[in-house]
């Protein structure tokens, strides 16, 4: 009987380093035309976010303008223009109405440009389907100072074209002055936003929707499916990633009610226990009376809730598996 030769282990082989493929030059190389059209930006954000970062400091400090560039200078305070924000006697006012009006544009303002989206996608009749996107996304390109002056002009006591309307239907006898009465503001403000926004923010989502597969609508049809139960079952979960991305992004901003709008709207200093939210607060107060370390210490504090919203947000977010980072 032969004795069969012992089976050899084969050779097992070390792996070495690593060799990279490509440097990151070699690869910068091979992009360079996306990296040219990224570049322009990155400085852009570079010089206009993180550089002005410097100035945080004065936060902590009782700046003096006229120090100039000798920040270091300035005497430390600590924490004394923090303590004074929140010890002040406007701080559960301003706090109160930038949570209101940031959580009515967010319920309202947010989900309207997914419902025009919606609405239009159901449109077959191309011209008038282009016609309403034009006429929509159009006041996105007005400055608020125009938004706020056709405002005030439709809402006017003289001659507003609402107060015209409403008396010749016979619902009022005397003139509205609505910019002038604290309980129709948020209103106003909110549906001005949505007027302006609804257009340009629902292209996204339009381009969200265009990219869905043709044939899932064609075998909801031959299953028999409403439209309504297309788009809740087929629409709303294919652009479901869209909106939770930018949901991520609307509840970091919960803290930003707004500046431009607000401040334009309520000229009225009736309405300033209503419209008085912490971005026109620092414009008024802080540099308004050229209290900068006062007005820097409210926005360290306001970017501090932002980036913990944010943060919180999309962790919530990730167990969906759709989040930012």
């Amino acid at each position: 009987m032969s004795q069969s030769a012992p089976k050899q282990r084969p050779a097992t082989v070390t792996p070495g380093p690593r060799i990279h493929s490509s440097s990151i030059l070699l690869r910068f190389m091979k992009q360079w035309d996306v990296q040219l059209m990224v570049i322009p930006g990155v400085i852009l954000v570079f010089i206009f976010s993180y550089l002005p970062m410097y100035g945080v400091i004065t936060g902590f400090m009782d700046y003096n303008l006229f120090t100039g560039s000798r920040i270091w200078e300035n005497p430390w305070v600590g924490f004394k223009h923090f303590e004074a924000f929140f010890n002040a006697p406007e701080f559960e006012r301003l706090i109160r109405n930038t949570l209101v009006i940031s959580l009515l544009k967010f319920f309202i303002g947010f989900p309207a440009p997914i419902l025009l989206a919606l609405m239009l996608n159901e449109v077959r009749h191309m011209f008038f389907k282009r016609t309403v996107q034009t006429l929509t996304y159009l006041p996105h390109f007005l400055s608020w100072v125009i938004v706020a002056g056709l405002t005030m002009s439709m809402l006017s006591t003289e001659n507003g074209s609402v107060n015209m309307l409403l008396k010749s239907v016979g619902l009022i006898n005397e003139p509205v002055n609505f910019l002038g009465m604290k309980e129709y503001f948020w209103s106003i403000l909110i549906s001005a936003n949505v007027w302006k926004e609804i257009g340009f923010n629902s292209i996204v989502f339009m381009a969200a929707i265009a990219g869905i597969d043709p044939a899932l609508y064609e075998a909801a049809d031959i299953d028999g499916a409403s439209k309504f139960k297309q788009i809740f079952n087929i629409t709303l979960p294919s652009i479901m990633p869209v909106v939770i991305i930018f949901m991520i992004l609307a509840i970091g901003n919960l803290v930003n009610a707004g500046f431009e709008d607000i401040l334009l709207l309520a000229t009225n200093p009736v309405l300033r226990p209503v419209s008085d939210v912490i971005d026109t607060y620092v414009y008024r107060v802080g540099l308004g009376t050229h209290r900068y370390s006062y007005a820097v210490a409210i926005g360290l504090f306001k970017a501090i809730v932002s980036v913990t919203l944010l943060t919180i947000a999309n962790y919530m977010a990730r167990r969906s598996g759709n989040s930012l980072w």
